[in-house]
């Protein structure tokens, strides 16, 4: 049986969090324990507290070290948690005694970052010395990395989270996708295009059961048409950009920000093609037991300014 909560906090303390961290990064006590600034006894002495305080062994001994088992991942994933929040406090109280400032941490699926970029050009511009970290990633990295404390807010979709009432979610926009090839397809020029005439190209796609995989193998699905399986699977418009700039025959199905983006320099052309099967909107995502610090709600605040109309919050 697990002690009790005011047991637990009576006898834990920070430096057990940041061993537990330390033991995590190093597989090894005696590295962990330098990590620390503890000896090697030291840091035996407070594992043995830790596993004491919670009633339960974390970690498996085995020939290439420490191993957490899996009650000690959950346990280390909070410690982190537990020590963002800390650095996240710290921080703040900066922020507060500069009068300015502050850190703010974001993540984004491709298809939010023009948009975002905008915002958070826009917030910079208020606030200079404002410290920003931002991450682009799919949408269930972007949620395990909200669950780890390790960004502040995501620009993603909930949808496949398997818990989405766990997050607090501002819709912020309807996505539209396009479909891009470069300006040396065969295709680029035609006024008049079809998915049957896309369908013997090589595609450049999301991973399988992604939003947007889905909704191209819905679209082909719809038109009666087999889906492509000459694939190059990625989520980076970069490297998206850069297999059209040497493959002039590849085709990609893009959000309509990020096309129209790359389409001003005039490195991918939007073909005329009408998708039937509507894209999920995008959200701000936030955790929902954790209160907005000020930086948070004024970058939030940015997706409702009068520049975004489309813009309507959600449970």
């Amino acid at each position: 049986m697990l002690p009790s909560l005011d047991s637990i906090a009576a006898r834990l303390r920070l430096r057990h969090f940041r061993l537990l961290m330390a033991i995590d990064e190093q597989g090894s006590i005696l590295k962990a324990a330098e990590q620390v600034a503890l000896s090697q006894p030291g840091a035996t002495k407070a594992l043995q507290e830790i596993e004491a305080a919670l009633g339960e062994t974390l970690f498996l001994r085995t020939r290439r070290g420490l191993e957490p088992n899996e009650l000690g991942h959950c346990v280390i994933r909070y410690a982190r948690l537990i020590m963002t929040d800390m650095s996240h406090l710290r921080d703040e109280m900066h922020a507060v005694l500069e009068g300015a400032g502050g850190r703010l941490s974001i993540g984004m699926i491709m298809g939010a970052v023009p948009m975002t970029m905008e915002r958070l050009s826009r917030l910079l511009e208020k606030q200079p010395a404002l410290s920003v970290q931002v991450q682009e990633e799919t949408s269930a990295r972007l949620l395990r990395l909200i669950d780890d404390g390790r960004i502040d807010i995501a620009i993603c979709r909930t949808s496949v989270s398997h818990r989405p009432e766990a997050y607090q979610t501002i819709t912020v926009k309807e996505e539209q996708l396009c479909v891009v090839v470069s300006a040396q397809h065969p295709c680029a020029g035609m006024t008049t295009v079809t998915l049957d005439d896309l369908a013997g190209f090589p595609w450049i796609v999301c991973s399988a059961n992604m939003p947007m995989r889905r909704h191209l193998e819905r679209e082909f699905h719809e038109h009666g048409l087999q889906f492509p399986r000459n694939l190059v699977e990625t989520t980076s418009a970069f490297a998206t950009m850069s297999l059209m700039q040497h493959s002039h025959r590849m085709v990609a199905l893009l959000s309509t920000d990020v096309g129209q983006f790359f389409t001003r320099s005039n490195m991918i052309r939007v073909l005329p093609i009408e998708l039937r099967t509507k894209s999920e909107p995008y959200c701000l995502v936030m955790r929902g037991d954790r209160m907005l610090s000020p930086v948070m709600r004024m970058f939030v605040e940015e997706f409702s300014a009068p520049t975004a109309p489309y813009l309507r919050a959600v449970g």
